[in-house]
């Protein structure tokens, strides 16, 4: 059987369709968190420089939650690499896990907690976690606001 071989611009439009957002997994990961009664942010801006993007978010909590795609963020179990154009991948897929690296430690500094699931990982199983850091965020006290009477 012959071989189909990929222009770079096929290539490029297919990669282009490669959903960034709302993912299959963090699909599933919302299902349950709403099933179980979490209300949450989606697509959050949890940093604006460099600008970095929660999948879900409790802002009031300071709890960014992410669901990473295998592919893309090189998981240990399921990656694959690609044999085409493989260093390129290689660079692609390390930059994805520094810069996962370099959002957790800036999130961890600003008190935020950072909670990253594979998109692999059982929806049920991830939701729970994220219900124990909701309510493990409900118990900390909260920094009030300075109360006024003027009108």
């Amino acid at each position: 059987m012959p071989q189909l071989v990929l222009s770079s611009s096929d290539t490029s439009r297919r990669m282009a369709k490669v959903r960034q957002t709302g993912t299959d997994g963090e699909l599933a990961l919302r299902r349950e968190m709403h099933r179980i009664g979490l209300r949450y942010r989606i697509d959050y801006e949890v940093l604006k420089k460099p600008r970095r993007v929660a999948d879900v978010a409790f802002p009031a909590r300071k709890i960014a939650v992410f669901v990473d795609g295998c592919f893309w963020h090189g998981c240990p179990e399921h990656a694959t690499w690609p044999k085409r154009n493989a260093e390129f991948w290689r660079q692609k897929i390390e930059a994805n896990r520094q810069r996962d690296v370099d959002t957790n430690a800036r999130l961890q500094a600003l008190g935020w907690t950072a909670l990253r699931f594979w998109s692999h990982e059982s929806p049920v199983e991830a939701a729970k976690v994220v219900a124990r850091e909701v309510a493990k965020a409900d118990m900390r006290p909260r920094a009030s606001l300075p109360h006024t009477n003027e009108k």
